[in-house]
Parts: C-alpha cells; sequence; structure tokens
C-alpha cells in the first residue's frame, strides 16, 4: 500500500495494477483512488468489465484503439478469475502493450503460478490487501470516532470489533449506524453497540456453542431457530458450527502445549481480540468430546447428503444430542 500511495501522490503511475486479497474495502478504496490519479474524471476512454463471462479479445481490441482525445486510456478488470483459469492471452498481450493503455486488475483470488500473474508482476505492480490486524482496525475506528468527535473506552471498542468481525466494510456500515444512533451523545457505549449493531452470525454460532457447553438445550435451539428465521440455511450453519468445534479442538490441543491467547491467535487464524474468548471456550470441553462433536458433525452432513435425513433435522439433533445433560 506504501507503494501506491507513493504512485498516486507522485504521479509517477505504472501501467498495470493488480489488487488482490480478502479485504474488499481497501481493495475498491484503492481502485478508486488509482482511477482518478490515471483518468480522472475521463468516461470516454473508461471501460470496466466485471464477472468471468468477458471476452479478452474484446479487452485487448480495446486496450490497441487509440485514446480518444486524450493520452491516457484505462481498463478495469473485476473479479474476473483470469488469475486461476483462462488468462493466457492477457498475459501474452500485456509483455508489451499499447503505450496508451492502463489496466487495472482487481481480484479476491489469484494463483501466483499462473502466466498472468507472473505477467503483472514482471511488468506492473501487484498488491496484496489481506485482513487487517487488531491493532490496524482499532486505529482506524478511532479515526472515524474522532472525525465524528465521538468518544469510546478501550473495551467498547474491542466489543465493537467482535459484534462486527475484521471486514472493513462492515465495520464501516456498522459505525455509521452507531454514530447516526448516538447523534448527541459525546461517548459511544456497549450497550449503544448491542442496541444498534447486527450480530454476525459466527457470533451466535459462538453463543450457541456456549449454550451446548453450558447444557442450556433451550437457549442452543432458540439461537437456532434465530439463524433459521435469518434464512440461514441449516447446511451452512453446520458449517459453521462444524468449524467452530475444529478451531475449539484446535486450541484446545495448543493450550495443552503450553501456548498463550494471542500465540494461539497468530497459529489458528483468529484476530487477537477473540483468541482469548475461544481459549476460555475450548477449556469448558474435554478433548475427546471436541473430536467426537467434530466426527459427529461431519456425520451429520454425510447422512443430509446421502438422503437419510433433512437438513433442518440433522442439525437439530446435532445441537440437542451434545446440549443434553449427561
Amino acid at each position: 500500500m506504501q507503494r501506491l500511495n507513493q504512485d498516486i501522490k507522485t504521479g509517477q503511475l505504472n501501467h498495470i495494477y493488480l489488487l488482490y486479497g480478502e479485504e474488499a474495502y481497501l481493495q475498491k478504496q484503492y481502485r478508486d483512488r488509482l482511477k482518478a490519479a490515471i483518468i480522472g474524471d475521463d468516461t470516454m476512454n473508461y471501460h470496466y468489465y466485471e464477472g468471468k463471462n468477458l471476452s479478452v479479445g474484446e479487452v485487448i481490441d480495446q486496450a490497441e484503439t487509440m485514446p480518444f482525445f486524450a493520452d491516457k486510456r484505462l481498463i478495469v478488470l473485476e473479479n474476473t478469475g483470469l488469475f486461476k483459469s483462462g488468462g493466457e492471452e492477457l498475459a501474452e498481450y500485456l509483455k508489451t502493450p499499447a503505450p496508451t493503455v492502463y489496466f487495472l486488475l482487481v481480484e479476491k483470488e489469484v494463483d501466483k503460478r499462473s502466466k498472468l500473474y507472473k505477467a503483472v508482476s514482471a511488468k506492473g505492480c501487484a498488491v496484496e490487501f489481506g485482513i487487517q490486524d487488531e491493532n490496524t482496525l482499532k486505529r482506524w475506528i478511532l479515526g472515524m470516532m474522532k472525525r465524528e468527535n465521538k468518544k469510546i473506552s478501550e473495551a467498547s471498542l474491542e466489543f465493537l470489533l467482535e459484534m462486527t468481525g475484521t471486514d472493513m466494510e462492515n465495520i464501516k456500515k456498522e459505525t455509521e449506524k452507531l454514530f447516526s444512533y448516538c447523534l448527541d451523545k459525546e461517548a459511544i457505549t456497549q450497550e449503544d453497540i448491542g442496541q444498534i449493531c447486527t450480530k454476525r452470525i459466527s457470533s451466535h454460532i459462538f453463543d450457541m456453542i456456549n449454550a451446548i457447553a453450558d447444557r442450556k438445550q433451550k437457549k442452543a435451539l432458540e439461537l437456532y431457530y434465530e439463524l433459521l428465521a435469518l434464512k440461514e440455511p441449516p447446511m451452512r450453519i453446520l458449517f459453521l458450527i462444524t468449524r467452530q468445534f475444529n478451531l475449539l479442538l484446535q486450541v484446545k490441543e495448543l493450550a495443552g502445549k503450553g501456548y498463550q491467547g494471542r500465540a494461539i491467535g497468530e497459529k489458528v487464524g483468529l484476530p487477537g481480540f477473540v483468541a482469548g474468548k475461544y481459549v476460555t471456550q475450548a477449556s469448558r470441553f474435554q478433548k475427546e468430546e471436541l473430536r467426537e462433536t467434530v466426527e459427529a458433525c461431519v456425520e451429520a452432513e454425510e447422512a443430509v447428503k446421502t438422503g437419510r435425513m433433512n437438513d433442518n433435522m440433522s442439525v437439530e439433533l446435532l445441537i440437542v444430542k451434545y446440549s443434553s445433560n449427561r
């Protein structure tokens, strides 16, 4: 990102940029900034293609066309999948593109072994936008708070991140809702966040696993029915339950080897601000119990796929079994 900022600031722009990775919000921000820097508000020489059903030949023809009353033509290709398959023709063209054309390529996933990725890396600038770490997200949120003349405690800030997750677009949306809700308030509290922010599905699953650990069957089922009411498919809920128990098993094993909260989070891919909660949750289960539950989740999925049980009933029985007093 430092390279992109420098290029935009100095105006020394590359003819090919690739922005990729899981953090979509930052991608869009830099996509728009690069577009403005390269071509400004010129719509005659700007071409946008999205999705996998594009003609590479058409893109190349467009690239070879002289700009209309300008010295630059910008082509943006977004989420085309060309960095995973079908990008060979474009890779060949990018070795010697027209001197007037600029390419801005935006993808969530790329295969670094592909010819297209290698061509872009050799000729242009490839920048990965990964999930931002806890401290970066906190600084970003605090910056938004400062601009709105709002205050928030460290505990409330961590609670906000627990509710929103690490996706910056979701954080931005939920924070804007908070600003509107707390228009006449100086400080934003946990109560405000709980009242106005939409709870992530993964938070529902976390609470459901807590209810299962506490043998609170009614609560666990209520949380399941809430997810169904939110139009979440039972098989996605099962996938998230399986993922949660699998994570807890990994956390349990790492804790047994002497690892602490943040170190465990780094090992299993959990943000630091939630790693400690996973350690606490894992401590409420025996290792064999976690392993058995993961296996039961896999069996439940197989029962649905083979037609032995419908999806809703399969998940419900799993929750009932492991939330029962034993």
